[in-house]
């Protein structure tokens, strides 16, 4: 009896957040090594399922980085990488457009739907939701970077992705975008997501890490920070507290706080069932970034 009433008091705490964020949408970004993690892997595409089913609108912007890398070596193509982005040629397009935009985003509608959800992937084969531009980027002497076929999201096909959501289906978009003359790009996933968040106007953005959030002490987990506004998070940086590869990921969240989304969370994706607990507690499992 006082397990069930603990289950009872848990759904009583859940009962709140559920009733805050329903009709929100949630962007997640989905990749790294989660995507090679079977039951890490189930246990998220669970959670997305339980958010749609009491009233969340969640939208997956997914990756693929280390099934691309496999393939290219298993093709004989070394992987290059050029300020911290994926040099991609012809061929190297080619490997990510079958990897990424339709192996990977048509596995993953699959194990939703198989789960029990409902799922659309909106790739090349079916309805792509992603317009960019080549991404042009300058060196430290202002010489233009050459990093093949690379782009950056101008535009996002709102309608689209709004009336999936509406209709309780859960759009699965890969990390590609298409120019207006119709050239294939490879983007980012982060920036992929954020470009995504912003247009939809999302509540939350989640980024899916494989550290369990922003840490006072990187080497002490427990040193985990549950919260943090804009302004500190900018003087973590500077005095060192973040530093390395999560620098790029919290200046991102901190770009996308400015243009419209309310909160970011980068948590565990490895952690069972880390995005419900990161939503429907007081607490929470990863970090939470705001304005104020």
């Amino acid at each position: 009896m006082e397990e069930a009433i603990q289950k009872a008091d848990t759904l009583i705490e859940a009962m709140g957040w559920i009733r805050q964020f329903r009709d929100k949408i949630t962007v997640i970004k989905l990749g790294g090594s989660i995507l090679d993690d079977q039951e890490s892997l189930r246990h998220l595409l669970t959670d997305i399922i339980f958010m749609e089913t009491v009233g969340m609108r969640p939208v997956v912007v997914h990756g693929g980085g280390k099934r691309i890398t496999r393939a290219m070596e298993e093709a004989g193509i070394e992987p290059r990488f050029v300020h911290g982005r994926r040099y991609t040629d012809d061929e190297t397009l080619k490997i990510v457009e079958t990897k990424l935009a339709i192996e990977t985003c048509n596995y993953l509608a699959d194990e939703l739907e198989s789960l029990g959800g409902r799922a659309m992937t909106l790739n090349f084969e079916s309805t792509n939701v992603l317009v960019g531009e080549k991404l042009e980027l300058k060196d430290d002497h202002g010489d233009e970077v050459d990093l093949g076929h690379v782009g950056h999201v101008t535009q996002v096909d709102r309608q689209v992705i709004d009336n999936l959501c509406y209709a309780g289906q859960v759009p699965f978009i890969p990390s590609m975008c298409v120019t207006s003359g119709g050239q294939k790009l490879n983007v980012n996933a982060d920036s992929a997501a954020t470009a995504v968040a912003q247009a939809l106007g999302a509540e939350k953005l989640m980024f899916l890490s494989d550290v369990p959030g922003v840490l006072q002490d990187k080497e002490d987990s427990d040193s985990l920070i549950h919260s943090l506004t804009e302004a500190k998070a900018r003087d973590l940086i500077a005095d060192g507290t973040i530093a390395e590869g999560m620098i790029p990921k919290v200046e991102a969240c901190l770009e996308t706080l400015e243009r419209g989304v309310r909160k970011i969370h980068i948590i565990d994706g490895r952690l069972r069932h880390s995005l419900l607990l990161e939503i429907y507690t007081t607490r929470g499992v990863g970090t939470q970034i705001t304005r104020v």
